[in-house]
């Protein structure tokens, strides 16, 4: 988030409620967000995941 100068509303982690939900946890995300009126039609959307053994992976799309 630091980074990419981005404020902490316009972020979405979900670690805390569910905890590591491994490939899931940014489906959750996703939902969570949409359910709750975060995201509109067009938006650009970075998801970024983590896991173990310092294995990482990120997509951007569009909404």
């Amino acid at each position: 988030m630091e980074r990419l100068d981005l404020s902490p509303d316009k972020c979405v982690i979900n670690v805390d409620k569910y905890a590591n939900t491994s490939a899931a946890s940014i489906p959750l995300a996703l939902v969570e967000a949409a359910e709750e009126g975060r995201m509109k039609e067009g938006d650009c959307v970075l998801m970024v995941g983590f896991g173990g053994g310092l294995t990482w992976g990120a997509s951007v799309l569009i909404w």
